[in-house]
């Protein structure tokens, strides 16, 4: 005869339980919070609210976001969901009561740019296009492809990724043939490039101090580079790239531009720095990639150094902790690459012939290293 034996069951409030239930529910919904903000984004909901001055009834954007004239009393929705979100915040003013009367005496939702939109806000540290690029159909298609790619029978060499799973091919190579794509990615990593360059300058400049030059390993069009380059004038700047990468950058004076492969040459310079390169590739090659550096960095009397800056899980802060896992699992599903943990980060130094290294954790979820020969 059998017999079905119940799970004990942990001892729960009813307030732990339905806690339990809201978390589990946004947590299943959270691709509807990815795509409203991709919306915001391309509705320029951000930009409107800072030509109004940070904020912005609801009246005030239905006059200013360029929405389809029937879909206007779904606005209010979608920006009450992204304040809830934290993306941007909501305030109820209630009006004086000297104000004519509107009908009812409702208080008016006012919407206000906090931290978080602000960085969506057109100009120097927007980040918008890195939301699109995250958010495209070619990304959230290939997470649809994750359970299925981990029951997948590959292994070593011929081990591909949820990515390649779903596009049959590797998000360079797909992406190589989708012009529309392509300027999103190159637009996104240059965005990435221009935060963290300014980041990294302010945070840490005292590791440029005393170099003459640097090359910028799969730098794209140079955008990180450049930022050094005008921030250190006495600091000669080059970036190394694909070809089919940097054909059609016109020269401006400021940066080299050396087409060629990381895996077989790094230019020589004192510097050579990888920003968000190692986490696109196994181990194996992240060795080869920092044993081509090693050597581009020992010509001369005195060595130089290697600056990576790139994830290093393992933060404290549960917000960047969960941001630092997440690109973990967005280079597995990219790549079938990873973020690491320092102990990762040591045994691959070690291996390609370095001697120490010096964590900066001044970049949020990202570090820039110091590797020394």
């Amino acid at each position: 005869m059998n017999q079905t034996t119940a799970m004990p069951m942990v001892a729960t409030s009813k307030a732990e339980l339905l806690q339990a239930d809201a978390e589990l529910f946004c947590h299943t919904f959270a691709y509807v919070k990815s795509m409203a903000l991709n919306s915001a984004v391309k509705l320029g909901i951000a930009d409107v609210l800072h030509r109004c001055g940070g904020a912005a009834s609801l009246p005030d954007l239905l006059s200013a976001v360029p929405l389809h004239p029937s879909k206007g009393p779904y606005l209010c929705r979608l920006m009450n969901m992204l304040a809830a979100a934290g993306i941007f915040t909501a305030e109820d003013v209630v009006p004086a009561a000297s104000a004519p009367a509107d009908g009812d005496g409702a208080p008016t939702t006012v919407y206000h740019l906090n931290t978080v939109s602000r960085l969506l806000v057109e100009g120097s540290s927007c980040m918008s296009l890195c939301v699109l690029l995250d958010t495209t159909d070619l990304f959230v298609t290939a997470s649809l492809r994750l359970h299925q790619w981990l029951l997948s029978e590959e292994e070593g060499a011929t081990m591909g990724s949820p990515f390649t799973m779903a596009h049959g091919g590797s998000l360079y190579g797909v992406g190589s043939r989708d012009p529309e794509f392509n300027v999103l990615f190159n637009g996104a990593m240059g965005a990435t490039s221009k935060f963290i360059a300014a980041l990294a300058i302010r945070e840490c400049s005292e590791v440029f101090a005393g170099i003459t030059s640097l090359v910028d390993v799969a730098g794209g069009n140079g955008t990180m580079a450049r930022t050094i380059a005008e921030a250190f004038p006495r600091v000669k700047c080059s970036v190394l790239e694909l070809p089919q990468v940097i054909e059609g950058i016109p020269p401006d004076g400021t940066v080299e531009l050396v087409a060629g492969d990381m895996m077989e040459f790094v230019p020589p310079a004192d510097v050579v720095l990888l920003k968000h390169v190692l986490h696109n590739w196994s181990d194996e090659d992240c060795v080869k990639i920092l044993t081509r550096c090693r050597q581009a960095i020992s010509h001369g009397a005195k060595a130089g150094k290697v600056i990576i800056i790139d994830t290093v899980v393992g933060s404290t802060s549960h917000e960047m902790l969960e941001a630092q896992v997440t690109m973990d699992l967005a280079m597995m599903m990219l790549f079938n690459g990873k973020a690491r943990e320092e102990h990762n980060w040591h045994k691959m130094f070690m291996e390609a012939g370095f001697s120490h290294y010096k964590i900066h954790n001044v970049l949020g979820m990202r570090s820039l290293i110091e590797v020394h020969p």
